[in-house]
């Protein structure tokens, strides 16, 4: 990894399966990033979609992955890639607009694609689409202004899933408009209908009065099943629940539900109480390992302020992968 980065919020470029497609003896991913600065916490202000060599447990930076011209936000945040038949579809939510004199959190989902041979470069992309708007009605539009960390609205981070059937879908991270309020995270779900365009569905999960971000979800299949997967921080809890930062699931035979929380709960990682804070944004693939970011790392020194020991404690690179095994609506760490 370069050290003038800071990164975080990876996905593998994946066949339509979620597997991630083998390239150079390796894998090609994808991340945000920028370059290091003072407060780690400014990154969300200017990421950008860059991506990765992987091999083993090795990543080398390649570089941004869409030129600036063709960016249609402010900055980038996340999404999910899929490769199919020589060709790449980059995912993505576009935050703010183009040209912004100010700062604003409107999010938008938009797609774009180019040609990729066998150990080759990405070729010239397509103009990006925005293929799903959020309706005001099921999902408010995320077009706030002002607003912080964990506590704005959202319609971001869309997956690509295909179902046994052969149909596309997209999931994203979404808040509720049917019953707006401080905390309601929704999961979203909309399905392709045709070209590049995707018709909303019901939300897969509601989190009203709960949680305010049910981020990065995607669905991996397993012995049968689906299993989906968020990530979650502990300061998007409503007040009273008490519960910690980490990767969050829930399983189901079929798309339509009935979803069951893995474990009861939902919870499949935690971070530790005593390193509240040091990894997020889990991603699982189809073998069950699951990729991670370093993120504020140790214990949390109440004797100084947050501010004081952001860049001496954040991580910004790769987790170490680990493993998770899953049987039924049971999940657990595999330890080693």
């Amino acid at each position: 990894m370069s050290p003038e980065l800071d990164v975080w919020d990876a996905w593998p470029l994946a066949d339509p399966a979620g597997v991630p497609i083998s390239w150079r003896g390796g894998e090609l991913w994808f991340a945000l990033a920028v370059s290091r600065a003072d407060d780690p916490e400014a990154r969300h202000h200017l990421a950008r979609i860059h991506h990765f060599h992987r091999v083993e447990s090795h990543f080398k930076h390649i570089g941004r992955t869409l030129p600036e011209a063709l960016s249609p936000g402010a900055r980038e945040w996340s999404g999910s890639a899929r490769y199919e038949n020589g060709k790449v579809t980059l995912f993505f939510t576009a935050t703010g607009h183009k040209g912004d004199s100010s700062l604003s959190y409107h999010q938008r989902l938009f797609l774009a694609q180019t040609t990729l041979a066998p150990d080759g470069e990405f070729g010239e992309w397509t103009q990006p689409i925005e293929f799903l708007e959020a309706d005001g009605e099921t999902y408010r539009p995320a077009n706030e202004n002002q607003g912080e960390p964990g506590k704005i609205k959202a319609f971001r981070d869309p997956s690509h899933y295909r179902d046994r059937e052969g149909q596309d879908y997209v999931l994203f991270t979404g808040s509720s408009a049917s019953s707006p309020g401080t905390h309601d995270g929704v999961i979203g779900l909309a399905k392709a209908s045709g070209g590049p365009d995707y018709q909303l569905l019901p939300p897969l999960v509601e989190a009203i009065g709960v949680n305010n971000e049910l981020e990065r979800p995607h669905i991996v299949e397993h012995a049968g099943r689906l299993y989906l997967f968020w990530s979650t921080q502990r300061g998007v809890f409503a007040p009273g629940i008490e519960a910690p930062t980490g990767l969050y699931g829930a399983t189901a035979e079929r798309l339509d539900g009935p979803w069951t929380f893995l474990n009861g709960h939902g919870l499949v990682i935690g971070n530790p109480v005593d390193q509240p804070t040091q990894a997020y944004s889990w991603w699982v693939l189809p073998d069950l390992t699951v990729t991670s970011f370093v993120d504020y790392w140790g214990p949390e020194n109440p004797d100084v302020t947050e501010e004081e020991t952001r860049r001496a404690r954040f991580g910004g690179t790769f987790a170490p992968f680990v493993q998770i095994a899953l049987d039924g609506d049971k999940a657990r760490l595999v330890e080693g």
